[in-house]
């Protein structure tokens, strides 16, 4: 039985085409149409299979593999002669080349990537998972790319049933403010009312972006003035207390308050402390914990308690030395919260996948005393 090959006409249309230099390659396998991207613009081939769609596809691909790569098996060969030589720049313009959308996901989630690159990459498969793996690039949300990519979120948002999908993508759209409009920035916090993850994806981005009118804290104007001198000697201590009895401090603590009301799952509680924890940038030796929290509440406030009866370091020595004892509640508050993070809710989830109501109150525990601390900095 005669192997079946690509036809003639088809062959020599790619041969022409690959002569040329390219940007990228996409294949439409329901009209058996192939794109290229040019300097000039958009190239097409249209197929005539010579067997059944899918065999002929695989053929076309590695065909395409041979030409741009040398390895004849296609992008799964390729993949592996890749990782193992450590071929960098050039080896994902090669993969952009194949026609495959697992290479564009490989070339996505690489160690760096440039704008050029990034935009090659939605051309080849404008899909939700390489537009959001693009956002977490500041040369793709920086450039021009980054403006149409939050585009492409807020439509999809509405249809978007994974939980911790909504968390990330509203966190990718804020994270500055050039890339949604005032408008699209009221309509996520609209949504936020009815679905608790778009609250925890406000709760990972700048407070300025956090549409609330919210006042200072009462205790912020005696609090800021006694630790003025010690927040110009750029003591971090004094400085993260003073940013969270502000205005937007107390919106990110609000949000917070928000967030933790109806937690739908596990994987968005987990983002929820992680939020948390990304929010203060003290010392972690201090603290003596990891960048993932300490590993229950009690524990932190139990250090916190420590602390501020003897600090154990320069920086909070001076601010607990500063700060009247009337306000000590305050500091102690911010030491617990700055000790949560995902490890925190190891005693909580370990050995249990619950979701909704029921974990909730096995979160009850945790969240009490958590928004306890939340009110008093509040």
């Amino acid at each position: 039985m005669p192997s079946i090959e690509l036809s003639n006409e088809d062959k020599l249309r790619l041969n022409v085409l690959l002569a040329q230099k390219l940007k990228a390659i996409r294949i439409n396998e329901g009209s058996m149409t192939l794109y290229a991207l040019t300097d000039q613009g958009e190239a097409k081939i249209v197929f005539n299979p010579t067997t059944r769609d899918d065999q002929y596809l695989r053929m076309v691909r590695e065909f395409l593999s041979l030409k741009i790569t040398g390895s004849p098996g296609g992008y799964p060969v390729f993949l592996k002669r890749w990782t193992r030589m450590g071929h960098a720049d050039n080896t994902l313009e090669h993969m952009l080349l194949l026609g495959e959308p697992e290479a564009v996901i490989a070339v996505v989630y690489a160690p760096d990537l440039s704008h050029d690159i990034g935009k090659r990459a939605w051309w080849a498969n404008p899909t939700t998972e390489v537009a959001m793996r693009l956002m977490e690039y500041p040369a793709v949300v920086e450039g021009e790319l980054g403006r149409e990519l939050a585009d492409y979120l807020m439509e999809f948002l509405p249809f978007e049933e994974k939980q911790l999908n909504i968390v990330d993508m509203v966190r990718l759209c804020l994270q500055n403010d050039q890339l949604i409009t005032e408008k699209q920035l009221q309509s996520l916090w609209t949504r936020a009312k009815r679905k608790n993850p778009f609250y925890v994806g406000f709760l990972h981005t700048d407070p300025k972006q956090i549409p609330l009118n919210l006042k200072p804290s009462k205790n912020h104007r005696v609090i800021s003035e006694q630790l003025q001198p010690l927040v110009d000697a750029d003591n971090i201590y004094a400085k993260t207390l003073c940013q969270l009895l502000d205005s937007d401090g107390q919106k990110w603590l609000e949000t917070l308050k928000l967030s933790l009301k109806k937690p739908v799952d596990q994987d968005v509680v987990i983002s929820l402390f992680s939020a948390i924890g990304n929010y203060f940038q003290l010392p972690l030796h201090t603290l003596r914990l990891d960048k993932r929290g300490t590993r229950s509440f009690e524990i932190a406030t139990e250090y916190a308690d420590k602390v501020c009866q003897t600090a154990d370091n320069d920086e909070l020595k001076q601010l607990i030395e500063v700060l009247h004892k009337n306000y000590l509640p305050q500091l102690n508050a911010m030491l617990v919260l700055a000790q949560m993070g995902e490890h925190t809710l190891i005693p909580v989830f370990s050995g249990n996948d619950s979701v909704g109501t029921v974990m909730r109150k096995r979160l009850l525990p945790l969240t009490t005393p958590l928004l306890e601390k939340v009110d008093i900095l509040m």
